[in-house]
């Protein structure tokens, strides 16, 4: 059996495999003579059909199975001894045969991985965000909690901002009904933007037992196609008003926080501890990505093709299944294929300079940093020690961790090798609230 390696293109290969007719026939024989040894077949004993009947039965399929085996020795035969990392599966495709005893010949084309040289990134600046937790970040915290504990008491006075209120409307467009023209105690919160603002703004300053006739123009882009740019007259009746009622920052309070003593100052550090943890967290992530994007700018590379159509295939799914969770079926949305593309290009790319970056420089994470890693994750639960054992249970959650601890020790070297510039900056500008 001969061998030969062709270089297609940068990271495209061509192995030509060459197998002897005669190699393959008696690697053939020999498999059906010990078939025959045990072959069962109608009419004969096991073991006593003649060597025609089961060449006739099985020689086809037996020869293939040689075939395939040879080709597959040779080809991980060739790709040792030339030192080849393949990317992705090998596409084998035959060669016509000029006769019985001319070679069996084949060709694999591949892709194999790509020489990745990491690039300069002393002259890459890093913004590292610089946050001071405040007690107006508590205050504005708890005033979040307690909006979202409101509860609401009917009541006589006009709706205004914030009130929950319950309507009948129904409108036409030129005196026609068109989808979704209305509705019975249909129930919202007056400001919250689930209305167009058109439509919720002569909503305010009625009572209920109230009617109201306004017209309301729809945005040009708006999601309802049909009704897009056009003037729709509505007839509103107001069933009722209630205005919201937020609960008092006291022990039932905090205990409805999980404060066990209903402490007021315990809750208050409680909630300035976990937005420290959040901020943290959310330097880290800005961290991170300024850190992928500056080892993808600094470094030249060149992506198998074959890994980035894995790498789309997985991302595909991974749509279908957010969408199929959701109760969408995938047909009836269109997936956008060019950024999930780009996306997939990206991570591979990304993928291959981590790994370089982690074998020249020994960033594989050690096992008390992954200890810590999970400890501190930990600390977000109610039962810290259950957590920290739930992970070290599985290999596959573990594995996970020891992902993130790896992508850590990068972080952290990058950080030791380019420019990195404070910026100082709010709590809810690092979330990215207004």
């Amino acid at each position: 059996m001969q061998t030969n390696v062709e270089q297609l293109g940068a990271l495209e290969r061509r192995i030509n495999v060459s197998i002897p007719q005669e190699k393959i026939q008696t690697e053939v024989e020999n498999r059906l003579k010990r078939l025959a040894r045990t072959a069962k077949l109608h009419g004969f004993r096991p073991g006593k059909v003649p060597y025609k009947v089961v060449l006739q039965q099985y020689g086809p399929q037996v020869r293939q199975e040689v075939i395939g085996d040879a080709l597959k020795k040779n080809f991980n035969e060739a790709v040792r001894e030339n030192n080849l990392r393949v990317a992705g599966y090998p596409h084998f495709e035959p060669k016509a045969a000029d006769g019985d005893i001319s070679p069996i010949e084949f060709s694999a084309t591949f892709e194999v991985y790509p020489d990745v040289v990491l690039g300069d990134l002393s002259d890459i600046e890093v913004a590292r965000p610089v946050v001071n937790v405040t007690l107006a970040d508590v205050d504005k915290t708890i005033e979040v909690l307690r909006r979202q504990r409101v509860q609401f008491e009917a009541g006589d006075d006009p709706a205004q901002a914030g009130d929950r209120i319950g309507i009948d409307y129904s409108g036409v467009i030129d005196g026609v009904e068109f989808a979704g023209n209305k509705a019975e105690n249909f129930t919202l919160v007056l400001g919250e933007g689930r209305l167009l603002k058109d439509f919720e703004a002569p909503l305010i300053g009625m009572r209920a037992g109230e009617s109201k006739t306004f017209e309301v123009t729809f945005p040009a882009d708006y999601h309802g196609k049909e009704v897009a740019g056009k003037t729709a007259t509505f007839e509103v009746r107001l069933n009722g008003v209630e205005s919201p009622r937020l609960p008092e920052v006291n022990a039932e309070f905090a205990t409805s926080l999980g404060v066990a003593n209903g402490d007021i100052e315990t809750m208050r550090r409680e909630i300035e501890a976990n937005l420290k943890r959040e901020a943290s967290k959310r330097v880290n992530a800005k961290l991170k990505e300024q850190v992928m994007q500056a080892l993808l700018d600094s470094t030249s590379i060149e992506s198998p093709k074959a890994l980035v159509e894995l790498e789309l295939e997985r991302l595909t799914q991974d749509a279908h299944n957010e969408l199929a969770s959701r109760g969408l079926a995938a047909k009836n949305m269109p997936l956008p294929q060019e950024l999930l593309k780009e996306r997939a290009q990206r991570r591979v790319g990304l993928g291959l300079i981590l790994g370089e970056l982690v074998k020249a420089h020994n960033l594989h994470p050690r096992p008390e940093q992954v200890r810590a890693v999970v400890e501190d994750l930990a600390q977000s639960y109610e039962n810290p020690a259950e957590v920290t054992k739930w992970h070290y249970s599985a290999p596959e959650r573990l594995s996970e961790i020891e992902s993130a601890a790896l992508e850590d020790n990068v972080v952290k070297w990058v950080l030791e090798n380019v420019k990195v510039a404070d910026k100082e900056m709010s709590l809810d500008e690092l979330m990215g609230r207004s």
